[in-house]
């Protein structure tokens, strides 16, 4: 019998093929927009297809269980959960993240709704799983894995948390500026910003980042960094624990002046050795986290920031 009590959040996002109606108005349009860049547009319409039928399936599964609500992941920095909601995500890995984020220490079901197209590391389960594991989180009878995030508080008071990295810096292509400081050390650095990682984001952003930068040392042939190379390279290839108790900060092109210094670039940070930042930008500073740059916070001159990791964690079914 349906459990008319219970409601179940059905997590979605637009697909490629939505985005370019939501531009282009057509599909006439947008098939001409596409192709006129020599894409393939059938592709578009069919992962489309196979999106929308797998959250059909869904949908007729969940029915059954509860009531369904359905939400566009956009909709998730105002949405109110209720305490017993049931938490169900269908998208890529990134519509999980963006999900975690505002629903920390409460259990986060992921569907893969295309294994063909998407590896879907974070989402363990399919369309045909959700009666099951439904019923197992209702009856708070199921495994999960811990996710760190990362929280950064303003002088200001306010908070924003990361499940993969927060970016702080501009918001356009201009400099920014700044005062870093860390395990007792400070310094005024001009750069294009700063990225910090947390573990589930390590094998994004960061392993990006540590991928240039042996390439940059490899080609200089710096022989003397051979162990921390070493150690850059066991992160790109593995990345760090999702539930690790650290983070690690990465400065983007720290450019070295006069006024600005280059040597802190990149290191741990925990909760006993936070990482503070002191805006220098008095226009344009912003901070925002994994990838949502319309969930923004404004960073200008005088404001300090400081980062550790969140005593809130994400919680993913398994």
């Amino acid at each position: 019998m349906k459990d008319t009590q219970t409601k179940i959040v059905l997590i979605t996002r637009r697909t490629r093929l939505d985005e370019l109606l939501y531009r282009h108005n057509t599909l006439q349009q947008a098939r001409f927009y596409v192709e006129s860049l020599g894409a393939d547009f059938d592709e578009y319409v069919e992962e489309d297809k196979v999106y929308n039928k797998s959250l059909t399936t869904c949908s007729a599964h969940l029915s059954p269980l509860g009531r369904v609500q359905v939400i566009d992941r956009e909709f998730l920095p105002n949405f109110l959960f209720g305490p017993d909601d049931v938490i169900v995500v269908i998208g890529q890995d990134g519509t999980l993240a963006n999900t975690l984020k505002y629903t920390p220490d409460r259990p986060v079901i992921a569907v893969n709704p295309d294994p063909g197209r998407f590896d879907g590391t974070l989402l363990p389960f399919s369309p045909s799983d959700l009666p099951l594991i439904v019923s197992d989180v209702m009856q708070a009878n199921f495994d999960f894995s811990e996710i760190t995030m990362a929280k950064v508080e303003l002088s200001n008071g306010q908070q924003l948390l990361a499940v993969n990295d927060l970016f702080i810096g501009p918001a356009n292509h201009t400099s920014a500026r700044y005062e870093l400081s860390i395990d007792g050390n400070s310094e005024f650095q001009s750069s294009s910003g700063i990225i910090v990682s947390t573990g589930l984001g390590s094998t994004g952003w960061f392993k990006s980042i540590l991928t240039g930068a042996i390439g940059v040392t490899q080609a200089l042939d710096s022989q003397p960094h051979a162990q921390a190379l070493n150690q850059a390279e066991r992160y790109i290839n593995q990345g760090f624990d999702w539930d690790s108790d650290f983070l690690y900060y990465s400065v983007r092109e720290p450019f070295s002046s006069q006024t600005s210094s280059t040597n802190l670039v990149f290191g741990m940070i925990n909760n006993s050795n936070p990482l503070t930042i002191v805006s220098a930008m008095p226009q344009n500073g912003v901070i925002f986290s994994d990838g949502q740059v319309e969930d923004v916070i404004q960073f200008s001159s005088g404001i300090s920031a400081s980062i550790s990791t969140s005593e809130h964690k994400g919680l993913l079914v398994i």
